[in-house]
């Protein structure tokens, strides 16, 4: 469940959408109905031309005694009807007299209360990846292509269809099925991609409009018995929240409303309900749908607009946006083709890791952290390190205390070395390796639910803030234990190749003289050469070790 859009199988998918169909009473009705006044949009001096003579000649008389001009005049008399016509329109909510009355107030406030479920959607369900938002919308959206790109992008598909090609050309492949499939894009189905995305857009930039400014012009007006304000104040904001309305006109389509759900419960985690999480989620998206169209219905938003910016020809403006999905489209699937390669050879690389560690440990079990994130443990914190650590934990109980301590020990304590630096390494690299149990216990005790980290992690789970600081805060704590983690494992591969090289000083003098052997090693031999080649086995477990350690550390950082 904690990754839900991505592990929903086409099927699963198209079933949740029909049943979401089924539970939804949302109307398909237009949000935004367009008006009968599109003479409107016609300028006002070709309107005054298309005047009789003898009201141009009226006009003209009435701007002798006003000392305006007859377009002015004739600007200002039709103001005055646009204003009876929009009280006529909207009793209650607008005056002619300029005003925006108490219930336009109450209206502006319920419209920014349930648009503000759009808001906390998109920053959950869309702001994070807006790649992976459009990656799932597009396999509702555009099926075909989405299997396409699904299978024949597939490296292991791919690997099976060519045996024996090596990695960069099966990437060539890939690319190349990529590309086709981008291309069979027909122009339909970038329309409907194109809508959803122009919903989206719009639904966002309406959630997140500056209601509270626009709602702090009004004040309490004895006169008109509420809160009240003048249209001119705030003529701006009408006709920016005019022009998104208008772009808002169809009801976003179910496909983009179930994406936006699936990515919402995604950040439950595991054992969330999914059918009823979605009716939840579906119940207050048609509460706010509904209120967006009664909002449109009850006010000619349009008409108070021309009325406030005293331009009788300004028409609502489509805005951009959406026009960057199919960018943001292209860019997620490269990206998980990318993934996908890199976690099929991982996990080939992996395999073979793990042959090579059985090996290395003589068939000892594998020790892992206790509460670190794994498939037999889903609760856990993720660790960036989690198998480096576990290595190096095995390695330390099954290879480092039984089979090369005792001779590394006595070379610490009884060793008498020609050169103070060489004797100094290899106390610091010795006792980097001899805490290592320690240190990861202390790490591991930090991710348990009692710990440090867990209590934290559990805590910011259970708060209620904002999305966005809410990921910070877990990505705080993700950082502290990924930089202490691989602290730890740096540390010991430092150690590790250090060793090495103070050993293969003491068994085998090096030609540079960087490292040399100790004065009594004869004497800790006796009369055998079994506690240099105790040494000389310990060099070597230390560098496989060390290998193994970095190799490991590739997989895990994809370097």
């Amino acid at each position: 469940m904690s990754r839900l859009a991505s592990s929903l199988s086409l099927t699963e998918r198209k079933e949740l959408l029909e049943k979401l169909k089924s539970l939804s009473l949302i109307s398909q009705d237009p949000l935004y109905q367009d008006t009968d006044d599109s003479n409107f949009e016609e300028d006002a001096e070709r309107r005054f031309s298309k005047l009789s003579i003898f009201l141009r000649i009226w006009y003209y008389i009435l701007g002798l005694f006003k000392s305006q001009s007859p377009l002015a005049v004739f600007k200002n008399r039709e103001l005055v009807k646009l204003g009876k016509e929009a009280e006529t329109k909207a009793p209650g909510f607008y005056s002619a007299s300029g005003y925006l009355l108490p219930q336009f107030y109450e209206a502006i406030g319920r419209l920014k209360a349930n648009s503000r479920f759009f808001y906390s959607a998109l920053d959950t369900g869309f702001s994070r990846d807006k790649g992976a938002f459009y990656g799932f919308l597009g396999s509702l959206e555009m099926e075909e292509i989405h299997s396409r790109l699904v299978s024949e992008t597939d490296p292991a598909i791919i690997a099976d269809k060519h045996p024996g090609l090596p990695e960069s050309a099966l990437r060539q492949l890939a690319q190349k099925e990529f590309e086709e499939a981008i291309q069979a894009i027909s122009e339909e189905q970038r329309g409907r991609m194109y809508a959803a995305a122009r919903s989206l857009s719009c639904l966002r930039e309406l959630s997140s409009f500056l209601y509270d400014r626009f709602i702090m012009a009004f004040t309490n007006n004895a006169g008109f018995g509420g809160m009240a304000c003048r249209a001119v104040i705030v003529r701006d904001a009408l006709v920016s929240l005019n022009n998104i309305l208008f772009s808002l006109k169809e009801c976003p389509p179910m496909s983009l409303l179930e994406s936006l759900f699936i990515f919402i419960l995604q950040e439950q985690g595991a054992g969330a309900d999914v059918q009823s999480e979605t009716q939840k989620l579906l119940t207050q998206a048609e509460t706010s749908i509904a209120a967006i169209r009664d909002f449109n219905r009850k006010i000619p938003l349009a008409l108070v607009a021309r009325i406030a910016a005293r331009d009788i020809s300004l028409a609502p403006k489509t805005i951009s946006g959406g026009e960057d999905w199919f960018a943001l489209y292209k860019d997620y699937w490269k990206r998980h083709i990318d993934s996908a390669f890199f976690a099929y050879f991982g996990n080939r690389r992996r395999r073979e890791l793990q042959k090579t560690c059985a090996g290395f440990f003589q068939g000892v079990e594998p020790r892992f952290l206790a509460n670190a994130e794994s498939e037999t443990k889903p609760d856990g914190l993720p660790v960036l390190h989690a198998e480096s650590l576990g290595f190096l934990l095995t390695f330390y109980s099954s290879v480092f205390m039984t089979g090369l301590n005792p001779f590394l020990r006595t070379v610490l304590i009884d060793g008498e070395f020609y050169k103070k630096d060489n004797k100094l390494e290899y106390t610091e690299n010795y006792n980097e390796l001899i805490k290592l149990d320690d240190m990861i216990g202390r790490f591991d005790e930090n991710l348990a639910p009692r710990g440090d980290w867990g209590k934290r992690y559990a805590q910011t789970r259970k708060e209620i803030s904002a999305p966005v600081a809410k990921r910070r805060k877990f990505q705080i704590i993700q950082e502290e234990i990924d930089e202490q983690a691989a602290a730890i494992v740096e540390g010991a591969g430092i150690a590790m190749n250090g060793m090495v090289k103070v050993l293969n000083g003491i068994t085998d003098k090096e030609a540079d003289g960087n490292y040399d052997t100790l004065s009594n090693l004869p004497q800790l031999n006796g009369k055998s050469t079994k506690f240099t080649e105790g040494l000389r086995n310990a060099a070597l477990k230390l560098k496989e070790g060390a290998g193994i350690l970095k190799a490991i550390g590739r997989l895990e950082t994809g370097k």
